[in-house]
C-alpha cells in the first residue's frame, strides 16, 4: 500500500514495517468478539436475509400458479384444490393451504415477474455506491434493507391487488437491494484494517450463500404445508428484525461509534493512516477508464460471475432432470454446494489474511494465488460433470467441490477494488455490480440456448459447462497479467487537483 509521510492520526503516531504495514496493537489485534467483527455478523444476517428475499418468489411462485383452473382474469384468485386425496395430510394443514390464493398466470407473466426483480438492477449500484461512499453506508444500506424486508412482508397482498402492483413492489425492491448489496463495502473502508480485510468482508459476504441455501432447503417445505405466503412472512421478518439490529449497533466509523473501545479504535485509526480513505465528491473518470488494474478486476467480475450465475440458475434443473432426484431431494442437493460455499469463503479470508499477516506472500500475489485457485479448481470440477451423471454421488461431489473452490474468489480479484482504490470503493462497487449483472442477464439465457438444442441434453449441458469454465479461464489470465494492489495514483488525495 502507497504511504503518506504526513499522516494525521488519531490514535497517535505510526510506525511502519519494512513491507508499509502500520505497527500493530496486540493488545486488540486478535479481536473475534470486537466491535469490527460483530459489525461482520451484522452484515452476514444483512446478506442472509437479502438473497432469501431475492429467491423466496422464485420458489413460492410454483404453488401460487393455478394450474388446474383457468381463470377470466389475469390475476384472479381461487382456493387450491382439495387435497382430500392425500391421507397423509392431516386437516390442519389442508386448512392452512385453503387460505393460500393461487393465480392464473401464463408462462409469459411468470417471467416477467420473476425477471422484475432485476430491473432497476443496472441503474442503480453506481449512484448507490457513489451515495454511500460520500455519505456513509448506515442509512444507505439500513433503509434498503428495511425497504426490502417491508415489502417482501406484503408481496401476498402485493398479488391479489394485481399484478402491476405487484411488479411495482418486485422493483422497487430490486433497488432496495442493490443498495444493500453495494452500499455494505463503503463501511469497510473504515473498519476493516488492511490485514483483517478479507477475513471481514467474507463473513459478511458469507451470508448470501448461507440464505441460498437455507431459502432452497426450506422454501419448498414451506410452500407445501403451511402455504406459500408464509415464505414471504417468515424471511421478510427475518430481515425486520437485521434491521432493529442494524440501526442502533452499526456505525459509518470507528470515531462515532459509542460502544468501541478506546483500544479497538486506536488499532483500526493506525491501521488505515497509511490509506487515504477520505471519500472525494469528484471522480477521476478517464484515469478509471485508463486503468489496466482496475480493467483486471472489471474482467473478472463479468466472467466469475458467469460462471457463479449459471450455476445459480441451473444447479437445481441439473440435479432435478439429470439425477432425477424427487423435488423434495432436489431442493436438499441443490442446497449442499452453496452451504460448503459459504464455509470456504470464511476460510478462504481467514486463510488469505493469515499469509498476510506472517508476510509469507505479498498482498498482490495472495490476490492472484486466490483468484487462480478459485477459477482453475472450480472449472476443473465442472467441465466434467456431463461424464459422471450415471453416479449422483460423483455429480454431487463435484458440484460441491466446484463451489468450494469458487469461493477462494472472494478473497482474490472480487475483493481487490478495496485495494486499489478505497477512496472510491462505494462507486467502483456500484460500477462492478453493473457487470456482475450484466453477467448474470446473458450466462443463463446461453445455457438455456444450449440445452434447448440437445434432445437428450447431454452434449448441451456440456457445452453449457465448457464455455463457462473457458470464459472464467480468459478473466483469469487477464487479472494475472494486469492486476496490482497498491493504491493506484487517480485515487490518491494529491492526484485530485488533476481531474
Amino acid at each position: 500500500m502507497a504511504t503518506r509521510a504526513d499522516v494525521k492520526d488519531a490514535g497517535g503516531n505510526v510506525t511502519t514495517d519494512d513491507d508499509s504495514h502500520p505497527a500493530k496493537d496486540q493488545s486488540c489485534r486478535k479481536g473475534f468478539c470486537s466491535v469490527r467483527y460483530g459489525l461482520a455478523l451484522i452484515l452476514h444476517l444483512c446478506n442472509f436475509s437479502i438473497y432469501t428475499q431475492q429467491m423466496n418468489l422464485s420458489i413460492a411462485i410454483t404453488a401460487m400458479v393455478n394450474h388446474t383452473e383457468a381463470s377470466s382474469q389475469p390475476n384472479s384468485s381461487t382456493e387450491q384444490p382439495s387435497m382430500d386425496s392425500l391421507g397423509s395430510w392431516n386437516e390442519t394443514l389442508k386448512e392452512a393451504k385453503a387460505l393460500a390464493p393461487v393465480y392464473d398466470w401464463s408462462p409469459e407473466i411468470q417471467g416477467v415477474l420473476l425477471s422484475s426483480l432485476n430491473y432497476g438492477s443496472f441503474l442503480a449500484p453506481i449512484p448507490t455506491g457513489y451515495v454511500a461512499g460520500i455519505f456513509g453506508a448506515k442509512y444507505v444500506v439500513g433503509v434498503g434493507l428495511f425497504v426490502s424486508s417491508v415489502l417482501t412482508l406484503f408481496l401476498p397482498l402485493a398479488a391479489d391487488a394485481g399484478l402491476a402492483l405487484l411488479i411495482v413492489f418486485r422493483v422497487i425492491q430490486g433497488i432496495a437491494q442493490v443498495m444493500v448489496l453495494t452500499g455494505q463495502y463503503s463501511i469497510w473502508v473504515r473498519w476493516a484494517p488492511p490485514l483483517e480485510r478479507s477475513q471481514l468482508t467474507t463473513l459478511a459476504g458469507s451470508g448470501s450463500l448461507l440464505g441460498t441455501f437455507v431459502v432452497l432447503l426450506v422454501g419448498g417445505l414451506l410452500c407445501q404445508t403451511i402455504g406459500w405466503p408464509y415464505i414471504f412472512y417468515i424471511f421478510g421478518g427475518i430481515g425486520c428484525a437485521c434491521c432493529l439490529l442494524w440501526f442502533p449497533l452499526v456505525y459509518n466509523d470507528p470515531g462515532s461509534h459509542p460502544f468501541i473501545s478506546t483500544s479497538e479504535k486506536r488499532f483500526i485509526v493506525c491501521s488505515l493512516a497509511q490509506q487515504d480513505c477520505s471519500p472525494g465528491w469528484s471522480l477521476p473518470i478517464k484515469a478509471m477508464i485508463k486503468s489496466l488494474p482496475l480493467w483486471a478486476i472489471v474482467v473478472s467480475y463479468f466472467c466469475e460471475y458467469w460462471l457463479f450465475n449459471t450455476i445459480m440458475a441451473y444447479t437445481p434443473t441439473y440435479i432435478s432432470s439429470v439425477l432425477q432426484a424427487s423435488p423434495k431431494d432436489s431442493g436438499i442437493l441443490s442446497a449442499l454446494p452453496f452451504l460448503v460455499g459459504c464455509i470456504s469463503i470464511v476460510l478462504g479470508g481467514l486463510l488469505a489474511d493469515f499469509l498476510l499477516s506472517r508476510k509469507v506472500l505479498r498482498l498482490i500475489i495472495i490476490r492472484k494465488v486466490f483468484s487462480a485457485t478459485g477459477v482453475f479448481f472450480s472449472s476443473m470440477f465442472l467441465v466434467p460433470l456431463p461424464w459422471v451423471r450415471s453416479s449422483q454421488g460423483a455429480t454431487m461431489a463435484f458440484l460441491v467441490l466446484s463451489a468450494a473452490s469458487s469461493s477462494f474468489c472472494e478473497s482474490g480479484a472480487l475483493v481487490n477494488f478495496l485495494d486499489i482504490a478505497p477512496r472510491y470503493a462505494g462507486f467502483l462497487k456500484g460500477l462492478l455490480q453493473v457487470f456482475a449483472h450484466i453477467s448474470g442477464a446473458i450466462s443463463p439465457t446461453v445455457a438455456g440456448v444450449f440445452i434447448s438444442q440437445d434432445s437428450n441434453a447431454e452434449f448441451g449441458w456440456r457445452n453449457v459447462f465448457l464455455v463457462a469454465a473457458a470464459i472464467d479461464i480468459v478473466g483469469l489470465i487477464f487479472y494475472l497479467i494486469f492486476a496490482r494492489a497498491e493504491v493506484q495514483d487517480w485515487a490518491k488525495e494529491e492526484a485530485l487537483t488533476h481531474f
